[in-house]
């Protein structure tokens, strides 16, 4: 079965379930239509399905690579990322002064995501670029962002994030690439990089790195960093290329998925680099990239578990094997362990999607009205929605080998594919851990104040639904409860070690629930009997009862973490 995009399911989360009304409510976003809305997810899909989703297998069986310091893309890439530029999907929610469209948040996101579904390898491409505009568009300069935009937003550049360090991983703030002011407005950028993605290409007129660097003097830690705008080749300033900056790739790194997508060992030495925001500023300015770029990624767990589903749904619904006592088929999709599978996969690629949908909704509300509730809400569900969404990913994917039994291991069924790819997504843009740390930490400086927000509006609504919905009214209800009294317990903590032991159980059991309370809210939407009131029935009643194990976990506490020794658990 060909990869269909799943247009319907973005339309029906847009009008009934996250609330795509209230952004086009706004001045900013009034001009988002449903009909436009309609156009551009359609569009969307057709590339997906007729250029990118052909680009997914020759991408994995022939892999970049570096040949006299020039990455060869993969075959048919650059025409797939051709299409991707000229369609104007590069710049879907960058500023229409620099030539992007202004779309919302949301409707991105949805594109994102189908673009991870057909080849997760390429959408990397145009979402590194997106990141970067999104940066530039904050804290460049008048003079960087009329010369960088337009050529980031129309493709003829494109665009990188170097955080990474061979001795700094997830702690930024032992990165020691050096920069230094030549006086002349710019700055000399040294140092190496490592798993910079997309950090070269042959399709692109140049590449255009943003690099964290400290400048002498500068205090230890994230505060002495600054971040400096280093392209490949020096522009002139009627935006023609001058001459070869003094950066190189190095190497390739060998990864055990996304073959299509170089991960480059990068190279500066006394590169030519221009300031992005004040000095010190760099983490600031990072950080404006880093934050929907967490909600992207976690698009692309999501993207590549549909993905997935739909490949092992087609492989179920073909192959024969043994006999069933009900045979709607005469395929294992008949086998009731095979229903499980495909009916756990859909119904946690609904909940995963929903909740990134909800936050971009709220990223949206954030951008178009300024409001501090909608800014509290969309950062607290940043962290779920990434790491929600690429454990989903990784769970989907992984399932789908096993529907397709031993042929799930054989590469050229193309199951194993999807999960190879997909695994690095829960490491992308901070660990899930790191996520789960964030939630219970930063995000709950105000005491729990915004968790518990959410956590009424999710009763308020199951009150609501009773008399159509008793049960699953019900279940959601208790879920909340017990959230809610997990929420007490870790704001009562003092002791971070005793929040962070528990953190990624917690933010789990807040998807689960999270969960829940959307599919509620698209069965309420559905007819009565419909498909999205059966797969809400079978979550809230099969999947959501995880949480009570999960706050169980993660009001544990530190100490038996610690109970061992190092030694011992050596022995």
């Amino acid at each position: 079965m060909p990869y269909r995009a799943p247009v319907d399911d973005y339309r029906f989360l847009f009008d009934h379930v996250v609330g795509l009304d209230q952004v086009r409510a706004t001045e900013r976003f009034e001009e988002a239509s449903d009909d436009l809305t309609t156009a551009i997810l359609t569009e969307a899909g057709k590339l997906c399905e007729d250029v990118m989703a052909p680009l997914q297998k020759a991408g994995d069986l022939t892999p970049s690579y570096l040949e006299n310091g020039v990455v060869r893309t993969a075959d048919g890439y650059a025409d797939g990322f051709k299409a991707i530029a000229t369609g104007g999907w590069i710049g879907m929610s960058a500023d229409p002064e620099y030539g992007g469209m202004g779309l919302p948040m949301s409707v991105t996101t949805a594109v994102n995501e189908m673009m991870s579904s057909a080849c997760l390898s390429l959408q990397l491409a145009p979402l590194m670029s997106q990141g970067q505009i999104e940066a530039l568009e904050h804290h460049g300069s008048d003079a960087i962002k009329e010369l960088y935009l337009p050529k980031l937003i129309s493709g003829e550049w494109t665009g990188t994030m170097n955080l990474t360090e061979p001795q700094a991983g997830s702690d930024v703030g032992a990165l020691s690439s050096k920069a230094v002011d030549s006086g002349d407005g710019t700055y000399k950028i040294s140092g190496q990089k490592i798993y910079i993605s997309w950090g070269d290409n042959d399709f692109a007129e140049n590449i255009c790195h943003l690099v964290l660097a400290r400048l002498p003097g500068a205090p230890a830690g994230t505060k002495g960093i600054s971040l400096f705008l280093v392209p490949k080749y020096l522009p002139n300033a009627d935006g023609s290329l001058g001459k070869a900056n003094s950066l190189s790739v190095v190497s390739l790194e060998h990864k055990m998925g996304l073959h299509g997508s170089p991960t480059c060992v990068m190279q500066y030495d006394a590169a030519t680099g221009w300031l992005v925001g004040p000095e010190g500023g760099g983490m600031a300015a990072m950080f404006t990239m880093m934050n929907n770029a967490r909600l992207g990624v976690g698009g692309q767990g999501i993207g590549a578990a549909e993905g997935a589903y739909q490949h092992a749904l087609a492989y179920a619904m073909d192959r024969k094997q043994g006999r069933t006592a009900t045979s709607e088929t005469g395929t294992i999709v008949d086998h009731a362990d095979v229903r499980r599978m495909l009916m756990t996969m859909k119904a946690d690629i609904f909940a995963a999607r929903a909740i990134a949908l909800s936050c971009a909704v709220a990223i949206d509300m954030t951008n178009a009205t300024g409001d501090a509730d909608w800014q509290a809400r969309a950062a607290f569900l940043t962290p779920i929605a990434k790491a929600f969404g690429t454990d989903v990913g990784i769970e989907v994917a992984n399932t789908g080998i096993q529907i397709h039994g031993g042929m799930g291991v054989i590469e050229e069924t193309g199951a194993a594919q999807f999960s190879r790819d997909v695994r690095v997504t829960a490491i992308y843009e901070g660990t899930n851990g790191i996520q789960s740390m964030d939630l219970v930490a930063r995000k709950m400086m105000d005491g729990g104040e915004m968790a518990n927000r959410l956590l009424d509006e999710i009763e308020h609504h199951a009150e609501a639904a009773r008399e159509r919905f008793p049960n699953m009214a019900d279940a959601v209800w208790s879920a909340t409860e017990s959230l809610r009294e997990a929420t007490e317990w870790l704001t009562a903590q003092t002791d971070m070690q005793e929040r962070f032991a528990g953190s990624v159980p917690y933010l789990r059991a807040f998807a689960r629930v999270l969960g829940g309370h959307l599919h509620l809210t698209a069965a309420l939407a559905d007819t009565p009997g419909g498909t999205r009131e059966k797969l809400a029935r079978f979550y809230i009643l099969r999947l959501l009862p995880e949480h009570a194990g999960l706050l169980t976990h993660a009001m544990a506490g530190a100490a038996d973490l610690y109970a061992m020794s190092v030694e011992e658990l050596a022995s």
